[in-house]
């Protein structure tokens, strides 16, 4: 290749330039403006000024003609993501998405707003109480969506016989639950769900779980930083029969046991007794919960039921697929909402610092309860929060530079159609090119191209452009040379 044209010699010196930093300005907002409460009650003060009719949203407040100074942080609970935190989510959605394809699985998604009703189910659930949740303008009740699996069955109905079995589903979607927060518990976060829809088989869950501990191993996780927690919901179910205690009160139950690491055992056992559960009831089944070995539930309920026929399937499955140091049986678990049925787990940090990092289970009833034919089903949900605070702790969190290929800057402003018409060759060819959209000096430039790491720097000068070539300088290693407008690659 031809050494580069004089002229351009004095641009492509390698520049050694200090980074400028700034800092944000604040605003002060008027006290007014601030009270995130509950969307339930936004509608009321617009219907009463509508004549009845509801609105979604609260009535502006009056505009002076002063220029009115806002909060600039985003609503209690909520984030925004500038550039360099949008690239830590993208690299974490690319792997829920990886690992998703791997299993085979297929991408769905659902409208954030969903029904009220299909959020609505048992009493007593914390999720009623954390809906964000409204009366739009046509008086429907409605809500934003705090999970996704009842939007996945929504789907499963409505699509009907029309889909083939079993069903291979996963989605990445953004929740919202109103709720007391804390170290990776936000108001609103993200969710991956991977769900099979149409195996009665244990092989479903197992499949499900060596998802997750994959996605582990590619974050560089081990089984010495996380754990599953395993166990059946028909673990209680037994209990509960072997003492005559009523089908109808077993959701009720399982709520109440769901929060036995939150509240004291004192709380607990009165809430069981409120509940309508005997005494002697109640100490076998926190005898039994607080069992942590399948051989000892199997000496207390037998091998015959299929609590202990599930879970001994469950964990021959895990040896096979090569994670059976990742669980570990806890009849405790039994997960806080009501549509679970089967085989439930939760996976937890060893340390004990964060809260449950995903959770899941089988919900084969799930379907009935929305109108539907039941299907044999099980997924799980796996919050982002949880999962960054995880990386952080141990320190694995990466550094996801911006990285652009070319910068490209015109030295005249004259020649600033000549540098556009090489950034679109560039972008024809497939690669990113941050275009120097102003006359600014080499030293800028410089400065621009180290910030987003970009590999080559493209100058279009007068005399060059007039022979039809440009010049490049390779950033890395500084090497410089002129290559003809059409041998651009």
């Amino acid at each position: 290749m031809p050494a580069i044209h004089s002229s351009l010699n004095f641009y492509l010196k390698p520049l050694f330039l200090s980074h400028s930093t700034f800092s944000p300005r604040k605003f002060p907002i008027p006290k007014q403006l601030l009270n995130p409460r509950n969307l339930c009650s936004l509608a009321t003060s617009e219907s009463a000024r509508n004549g009845g009719r509801s609105g979604a949203l609260s009535p502006p407040p009056p505009v002076s003609e002063e220029i009115q100074r806002i909060d600039v942080n985003p609503p209690k609970g909520t984030r925004d993501f500038p550039p360099e935190e949008m690239r830590l989510r993208n690299w974490l959605f690319n792997n829920f998405r990886e690992v998703s394809r791997l299993f085979g699985f297929e991408e769905v998604d659902y409208p954030v707003l969903e029904t009220e009703a299909l959020f609505i189910r048992k009493a007593g659930e914390e999720i009623r109480d954390q809906l964000y949740c409204f009366e739009d303008r046509g008086n429907r009740r409605v809500a934003l969506r705090p999970e996704l699996t009842p939007s996945l069955a929504r789907l499963v109905i409505q699509k009907g016989k029309s889909v083939s079995l079993p069903l291979k589903w996963f989605a990445v979607g953004q929740c919202w639950r109103y709720e007391r927060m804390t170290r990776g518990r936000r108001r609103e976060h993200y969710q991956w769900n991977m769900d099979i829809i149409g195996v009665p088989e244990v092989t479903a869950e197992a499949e499900l779980i060596s998802s997750i501990v994959t996605f582990f191993k590619r974050l560089g996780i081990t089984a010495s930083d996380v754990g599953f927690r395993v166990s059946s919901r028909k673990v209680l179910q037994e209990v509960l029969r072997c003492n005559s205690i009523p089908e109808n009160l077993f959701g009720k139950v399982c709520i109440i046991i769901d929060k036995i690491e939150k509240i004291p055992i004192d709380v607990i056992r009165g809430d069981l007794k409120s509940a309508g559960v005997s005494e002697e009831a109640i100490e076998q089944l926190l005898q039994v919960l607080s069992i942590k070995s399948l051989t000892e539930l199997e000496e207390i309920l037998g091998s015959a039921g299929e609590a202990i026929a599930d879970l001994k399937l469950l964990f021959s499955l895990a040896e096979k697929f090569g994670y059976s140091d990742w669980i570990q049986f806890d009849a405790s678990v039994v997960r806080g909402l009501a549509y679970y049925t089967g085989i439930v787990f939760e996976c937890f940090d060893r340390d004990g610092k964060l809260r449950a990092i995903c959770g899941g289970g089988r919900y084969d009833r799930l379907l009935s309860t929305f109108g539907g034919d039941d299907l044999p089903a099980c997924g799980f949900g796996f919050g982002d929060a949880v999962i960054v605070e995880l990386l952080k702790e141990k320190g694995l969190l990466p550094e996801v530079n911006l990285q652009v290929e070319n910068i490209v800057c015109a030295l005249d402003q004259n020649l600033q159609g000549a540098a556009a018409k090489v950034a679109t060759i560039l972008r024809g060819k497939g690669q990113t090119v941050d275009l120097v959209l102003e006359n600014k000096p080499l030293k800028w430039v410089f400065k621009r191209a180290a910030r987003i790491n970009a590999q080559r720097l493209i100058l279009v000068g007068n005399t060059e452009w007039e022979k039809g070539v440009v010049g490049v300088k390779i950033l890395s290693s500084g090497e410089q040379f002129e290559i003809k407008l059409d041998e651009l690659e």
